[in-house]
């Protein structure tokens, strides 16, 4: 018998495999995994060349796959000022000037990650720098925040026409942007080199495979980031597989989705292409989810969908008949409505075929629509830390949703309960990527309403969601997402027994050791 590389024994393997659901020891040989099964059926596969990593008795998983982020943008993102943990201005000033001082080479003073409790105008802006143009975006990058400066640059702190430049009284920008508003500062910001980019790859793939995280699905894109992730695969950066959609715009054409053709051709071992990616809607914090009733803090507020039934439908048919799978952003319940009255329209002209279509986040969806995810073959990608462990840490939301929606609020147990099949991520860089800090809120969530089902999901549930579920999506379920004979090694090896932990212990444990395509990538020696 031909020995192998790498042989851990002692472990509470999850396998997410049905037919196989527990084991104790694992045998990798090159990238693949030989064994599974018994630590003394194990020993027949080693010998003295053979690693041996002892489990401890702690779990052993599949490598955790994020079904939705936005990688690139988070890694060049990681390199400016961080102010999640601002908790008011004073604290942006803090941060914003730090950060200033330490980059003075830089023309812009650029933050991310911001709160909507924390709203600024240009001029206070103004009051923290007012020498060099400054660009905030908030964590969900749906709203900015911009000085008189950046604003200056970008032509719009008097002109312009876009609804979405919150104006003051006077007609002058307030310094808020909201959506499709905030490219015109993006433009003006001079981009990133190549060399810085890549260098925030490195860095993010090594902290996603600190975390578990083996695989990802990229949810914006065009032949060009996919390019940049394929170069950092050639030389050796990139520690993630990772799935690379191209962003169908409402101005795009038929015609454009041949690129998203060219780079559903691109099929690496760790970088590939093949679906597409449309946003029907924006967030509830900013106003710009497309509802079915009116916001309940603001009965005024229309919002129109990106794309109008008839043009997603014509462009999604379009996809569909090119071989190509489609991702669609809804954060409201007409949003989602839309969408899957637009893939029953598919289904209708194109034939139904094996498609794997998705809908991403699912924030609100009436009850009457949950089965359409089953009956039509819609996968509900859902960020889990998207929901809050109760009204107290919920934010904004709440007041935009009211009381009546609270029931239909990230509702995965009633989705599931509907035969929808789910998918986790985290859409960072919105929120951290950490699976566990997930995992907390998916098993301990409070019930925001006395009649709300409860949405907890079991931790089975969860691990099963990061990872055989999540290759499902990818069409990847035969070579990933399990630890199988035959399959990927993509492993991660956690700190302690995940299932003898309470649930709200869930946090107290850490990933130890990282394993992708047979190497490993990460690994705590302290543990």
């Amino acid at each position: 018998m031909t020995k192998v590389d790498i042989v851990i024994k002692n472990a509470r393997v999850f396998t997410s495999d049905e037919s196989n659901p527990r084991a104790e020891a694992v045998a990798v040989r090159g990238n693949r995994i030989v064994y599974v099964g018994s630590n003394k059926g194990a020993e027949e596969f080693s010998d003295a060349k053979t690693k041996i990593v002892d489990a401890k008795q702690r779990t052993l998983t599949p490598g955790f796959i994020d079904s939705h982020v936005h990688l690139l943008s988070g890694a060049t993102w990681m390199g400016y000022a961080e102010l999640s943990q601002a908790r008011d201005a004073s604290d942006v000033k803090r941060l914003l000037r730090e950060y200033a001082e330490n980059n003075q080479a830089s023309a812009w003073v650029i933050g991310r990650r911001i709160g909507y409790d924390i709203v600024l105008t240009r001029q206070e802006l103004d009051e923290i720098i007012s020498d060099r143009p400054v660009y905030v975006r908030s964590a969900d990058a749906h709203t900015a925040w911009a000085n008189t400066k950046a604003l200056e640059l970008a032509g719009i702190l008097k002109d312009g026409t876009d609804d979405n430049i919150i104006r003051d009284e006077n007609g002058f920008a307030a310094g808020e942007l909201r959506e499709s508003a905030m490219k015109f500062v993006l433009n003006v910001i001079p981009p990133p080199s190549e060399a810085f980019i890549r260098t925030q790859l490195k860095r993010a793939s090594h902290e996603f495979n600190k975390a578990g995280i083996t695989s990802v699905h990229n949810m914006n894109g065009d032949m060009r980031d996919l390019m940049t992730y394929a170069a950092a695969e050639d030389a050796g950066e990139l520690t993630l597989r990772v799935y690379v959609p191209y962003e169908v715009k409402p101005e795009a054409t038929e015609a454009d989705l041949q690129e998203a053709v060219a780079m559903m051709n691109v099929q690496g071992d760790y970088v590939r292409g093949g679906a597409v990616k449309f946003f029907m809607d924006g967030v509830w914090e900013s106003y710009t989810a497309f509802n079915i009733d009116p916001y309940a803090d603001d009965s005024t507020v229309k919002v129109e969908p990106r794309f109008s039934l008839e043009h997603f439908t014509r462009m999604a048919s379009a996809c569909d008949g090119l071989g190509l799978q489609i991702a669609v952003h809804c954060c409201g319940d007409a949003a989602v409505r839309q969408t899957l009255n637009g893939y029953e329209a598919v289904q209708r002209a194109n034939g139904r075929r094996d498609s794997r279509h998705r809908i991403e986040h699912v924030e609100i969806c009436q009850s009457e629509d949950m089965t359409r995810f089953s009956e039509l073959g819609v996968i509900a990608s859902v960020q889990l830390s998207h929901a809050p462990l109760n009204l107290e840490e919920s934010g904004v939301a709440q007041f935009r949703l009211g009381e009546k929606r609270w029931r239909h609020w990230q509702a995965w147990r009633d989705l599931k309960n509907a035969g929808a099949r789910l998918a986790f991520g985290s859409d960072w860089t919105v929120v951290q990527f950490d699976p566990l800090t997930h995992l907390h809120v998916a098993l301990n969530r409070e019930k925001l309403a006395p009649d709300s089902t409860d949405q907890r999901l079991t931790l089975e549930e969860c691990l099963i969601g990061y990872t055989r579920d999540a290759a499902y999506v990818e069409f990847k379920e035969n070579e990933k997402g399990q630890i199988k004979i035959g399959y990927l090694a993509d492993l991660a090896l956690f700190s302690h027994d995940l299932f003898e932990l309470k649930p709200e212990e869930i946090m107290s444990a850490k990933v130890v050791m990282t394993m992708l395509d047979g190497r490993i990538v990460y690994e705590d020696t302290s543990s």
